[in-house]
């Protein structure tokens, strides 16, 4: 298979400030980005491949020849935008970080009409519902804990989100020191994070449980009645909750404190 004359496109390619970051921190990003539309697709087609592979085998047997060969590009294009499969899990994390920015700014545009427990639910309940319905959400995040890099890389992507969150706390927070709102939008972040995960993970091993005792529970038009999959998303739904509960509580408390000053 011939070789995209766009890929072979030296350093022009690449965005500066992923150079930048990476030299300061060792975090982890792609060689280059592409410009021309051919090599943009071929670039979407690797990611999109790396995370049905990342979902189906876990990281642990996830590999660059596996993506490259669902993407249908040889193995050496693939390592001409991603030098191994680290990178391209930060990548895909880099995505969902993205997707996530952007769910803000529409929450942002609300402001000031709704008040910050308001704003707050609605977050979550839309990050949840990611985290439960696309296993690709949690399968990128287990994938990017698995070295100091990619731990560090991830951290880099949880606060691009936590700076957004933080200005759209400021209208809402107006007593509390902008050091401190930006140190809370981090740990409302990493703690959503957090949660998300423990509901999944905890629902899924509640899941297999369940369905394992009930699998003869009944039929429904001929389908077996899935009794695990109703307690993993109870799970889910009951950490939802009480993650709503501690967050809210935390930013009343330090907006009160800031306040009484």
């Amino acid at each position: 298979m011939s070789v995209d004359p766009s890929d072979r496109t030296p350093d022009p390619t690449r965005v500066p400030a992923d150079d930048a970051v990476q030299d300061e921190l060792n975090i982890l990003v792609p060689r280059r980005r592409p410009i021309q539309e051919r090599s943009r697709r071929k670039f979407q087609a690797l990611l999109s491949s790396a995370r049905e592979v990342l979902v189906e085998v876990g990281f642990d047997s996830f590999t660059c020849e596996e993506v490259a060969s669902r993407a249908g590009v040889p193995i050496g294009t693939l390592y001409q935008f991603f030098a191994n499969k680290y990178v391209l899990v930060c990548e895909l994390d880099r995505q969902d970080a993205h997707g996530v920015i952007e769910e803000v700014e529409r929450f942002a545009q609300k402001i000031p009409a709704l008040d910050w427990p308001e704003l707050l639910n609605d977050f979550l309940d839309h990050l949840a519902d990611l985290w439960l319905r696309d296993p690709s959400r949690r399968a990128v995040w287990l994938a990017t804990q698995a070295t100091p890099a990619t731990r560090a890389t991830a951290a880099v992507n949880e606060r691009e989100i936590a700076r957004m969150i933080a200005s759209v706390l400021a209208p809402l927070m107006p007593a509390t020191e902008r050091e401190r709102r930006a140190f809370m939008a981090e740990v409302l972040v990493h703690v959503a994070y957090s949660m998300l995960n423990f509901s999944v993970s905890t629902g899924n091993a509640t899941s297999a449980s369940a369905g394992a005792g009930t699998i003869a529970a009944g039929t429904v038009a001929g389908g077996t009645v899935s009794a695990g999959s109703a307690v993993g998303e109870d799970i889910h739904d009951a950490t939802v909750t009480e993650l709503k509960r501690m967050l809210t509580a935390y930013l009343w408390l330090a907006e009160k404190e800031a306040q009484a000053g």
